[in-house]
């Protein structure tokens, strides 16, 4: 259960300096380009936010102009940045977004790779309603790895939820190495996001319920398939929400923007169906865009109250 200083959702993972074009076309032709920010855990954490929640976003940056800007844009979207540190003796990771094309990561050595559990010893984590963490962090180093450890430790002993999103990068392991461990972390959280495509690269899974018989452990489970819909596996059964149809832009964002949206609704204490369906509508507005960020919620939409979650 969250308490009144501590945001509803706790976030934690790098966010990286972007560079992307500033229309829909090709790095490689742009004329004109925007530095903005991207990173998995900020990005879920700002459309928690653009929905009226609580979040904060917990990281390290370098001590430099790259980091400075990442924070107040965070900061920006009313992500509360009160635990992001800043590192002297290395820097800010880059990355570069080619809309349609994918992405170039420049973020070997940054701050974020070098976090540690003393990183977050003095977090009160175990206050908040829901912890964010996704499958980037443990693929950075093994420091990470063991920071991503004692977060789901902590969070065990406490009446926090853990939400992990599998989020496998295969430029920073390959399958062979990510497999089994993202299989390991996922059976240890309370609230699942994986791509059904995803699963399948890991894990061989065809199907949402082949992803649920080898993701038995978690509350809550929600399996996403593109253009399709997302299901969630819970203790109530498979409950199916298609997706929104939308003309794609770029589509790098918008399984975190589908997070985030269905956090928000999860905070809310809204239904299965409509955290899926906030999910989607997240998702929907990101696929239009080139940017990460998270768009404001749609005017004249009425929403209840925060709740607090129950594990």
């Amino acid at each position: 259960m969250a308490t009144a200083d501590v945001p509803a959702l706790i976030a934690i993972g790098e966010t990286m300096a972007m560079v992307t074009p500033s229309r829909a076309e090709s790095l490689l032709d742009a004329e004109s380009i925007r530095l903005r920010v991207g990173g998995a855990e900020s990005n879920v954490a700002g459309h928690v936010a653009a929905l009226g929640g609580a979040a904060a976003w917990v990281s390290a940056l370098g001590d430099d102009v790259l980091g400075r800007r990442v924070r107040r844009e965070i900061e920006s979207q009313g992500i509360d940045t009160r635990w992001v540190s800043f590192d002297e003796t290395a820097p800010t990771g880059v990355f570069f977004k080619d809309p349609g094309r994918g992405v170039s990561y420049y973020r070997a050595g940054s701050a974020a790779s070098r976090m540690t559990p003393a990183s977050i010893a003095l977090i009160p984590i175990e206050q908040s309603a829901i912890v964010h963490v996704s499958g980037i962090t443990p693929a950075l180093s093994d420091d990470c790895a063991a920071m991503i450890d004692a977060v789901f430790d902590r969070v065990a002993a406490s009446s926090a939820l853990l939400s992990f999103d599998v989020n496998h990068r295969q430029g920073l392991w390959p399958v062979a190495d990510a497999a089994p461990i993202l299989r390991d972390l996922a059976n240890r959280a309370d609230i699942v996001f994986v791509g059904r495509d995803e699963a399948e690269t890991l894990w061989g899974c065809r199907t949402a319920e082949d992803v649920r018989a080898h993701l038995p452990a978690p509350a809550r489970l929600i399996v996403k398939d593109g253009d399709v819909g997302a299901t969630e596996f819970s203790a109530d059964g498979p409950i199916f929400v298609p997706a929104i149809p939308t003309e794609v832009v770029e589509p790098v964002g918008a399984g975190d923007a589908f997070a985030g949206g269905y956090l928000a609704g999860l905070l809310r204490g809204w239904t299965v169906q409509e955290c899926l369906r906030s999910g989607h509508e997240r998702a929907h507005l990101v696929l239009q865009s080139t940017s990460d960020s998270a768009p404001p919620a749609a005017a004249g939409g009425a929403h209840p109250p925060l709740a607090d979650v129950a594990r």
